[in-house]
């Protein structure tokens, strides 16, 4: 990929200010052999970049802060498809309503916080200092943990981390020694 401060992105006029076709060349082939992971984030990359070139104004990455991240993730909502209900809807809390209703369509928590992984992983790739990410930001994870705790309320569905399942102790043949067992107690009483 190339450096932070430059990426080679080519924009369709046609979609009109909104995300734009994204390519990006590099010496590397990518197609075959990079994993669908490594994809995904350079799409998401891309994405970002382009996000960046149509901000008014136009913003460098090295100018950009955890509070740029949130206005790109809250411009993502629009496009997102998880019905997310509102505390005056009578199906707030509910997570298999069985109606339709008017409540604005959202990204999923677990979407965002797959792409800011995604896209913390891609700075640092590209050149950019961890301290100075500002997909990191702690805004960002704020904002993240606020949308998690936001969704699940209002479509009643728990995001408790998942406990990790450790696998049984193995027995290790341990030497045991034979300690004999402890004298028998004898009461002596004194009888007078």
């Amino acid at each position: 990929m190339d450096s932070i401060g430059e990426m080679d992105i080519s924009s369709n006029s046609q979609n009109g200010g909104t995300l734009m076709n994204v390519s990006h060349n590099s010496g590397t082939s990518s197609s075959s052999t990079s994993s669908r992971y490594e994809n995904q984030k350079r799409r998401d990359w891309n994405t970002f970049g382009q996000y960046l070139k149509n901000h008014r104004p136009p913003l460098a990455l090295s100018r950009c802060s955890g509070a740029h991240v949130l206005e790109f993730l809250r411009y993502l909502d629009q496009f997102g498809k998880t019905k997310v209900h509102t505390p005056i809807c009578p199906f707030y809390g509910h997570p298999n309503p069985p109606a339709p209703c008017p409540c604005p369509l959202r990204q999923a928590w677990g979407s965002l916080d797959a792409l800011i992984g995604r896209l913390r992983a891609a700075f640092e790739e590209n050149g950019g200092k961890p301290e100075a990410n500002p997909f990191g930001a702690r805004a960002v994870r704020l904002y993240l943990r606020e949308v998690r705790d936001l969704q699940s309320k209002a479509r009643g569905i728990s995001y408790e981390k998942k406990k990790r399942k450790r696998p049984p102790p193995q027995q290790i043949p341990s030497l045991q020694l034979q300690v004999p067992p402890p004298p028998p107690v004898i009461n002596k009483l004194k009888v007078r």
